[in-house]
């Protein structure tokens, strides 16, 4: 992690899945029922690592090579989108998350969502959370967004995302928060300061590139960034 001091931002922008609700033992899930079609292979969190942060036909083409698997990426996806479909509307918010936007929106900070997810599949995700997910700016969904030219890890979505606040703010004032490697390499490479919360097996030089570190949401501390402290 960086040793400099954190420096002032006025944005913020957010990951959403295992960042903001708790979707990545959904994911899990998902990919080993359709793993379990084709034999005995498993899903392991190695694989998975690599993945987070890939928009979604990327993601497929890989795990249909990885584990050789006798179909084709495009039917893969179907595979996925009939699953997710089903279990996805029950993602519950991650620890410290609706807090810290309800707080963000208080105090008039703008903050946008930029996701890997395409947006038919966020709209599923949010079904229970509506009314949090409409205090957002604007969402970038990077599967279906024809700005998004490369995922992550490359810079664009974050730099999309920057670019589509009304005040254009320059990449060093953006905050994003990312729980994914291939999230935090995006935003590093687009200039911003940069909050991890990875998941606990993430070996801890995965996340060198974080200006932050942290273990759950409820740990962030808004005023290290400049940014209006919590109420309490």
């Amino acid at each position: 992690m960086s040793e400099t001091k954190f420096k002032k931002v006025t944005h913020c922008i957010f990951d959403m899945d295992g960042l903001l609700l708790d979707t990545e033992r959904l994911y899990t899930d998902a990919t080993q029922r359709i793993l379990n079609k084709f034999g005995d292979q498993v899903y392991t969190f190695d694989v998975k690592l690599s993945l987070m942060g890939m928009v979604h036909m990327d993601m497929c083409r890989k795990i249909v090579d990885v584990y050789k698997l006798p179909i084709t990426p495009e039917e893969y996806s179907k595979l996925q989108k009939q699953i997710n479909s089903e279990i996805m509307t029950n993602a519950q918010f991650m620890p410290g998350a609706e807090k810290l936007l309800r707080h963000l929106h208080k105090h008039n900070i703008p903050f946008c969502l930029a996701t890997s997810s395409g947006e038919d599949m966020v709209e599923i995700k949010i079904t229970h959370h509506q009314d949090v997910f409409k205090l957002f700016h604007h969402r970038v969904c990077g599967s279906t967004d024809p700005d998004v030219k490369h995922g992550k890890p490359a810079p664009d979505i974050f730099l999309v995302a920057a670019s589509r606040f009304p005040d254009k703010p320059d990449p060093s004032q953006c905050l994003v928060f990312e729980d994914a490697p291939n999230g935090v390499k995006g935003a590093h490479s687009a200039g911003m300061q940069v909050v991890m919360v990875p998941d606990e097996r993430v070996p801890l030089e995965m996340c060198s590139l974080a200006t932050q570190r942290i273990l759950s949401l409820e740990q962030f501390q808004p005023e290290l960034f400049g940014l209006p402290p919590f109420d309490n």
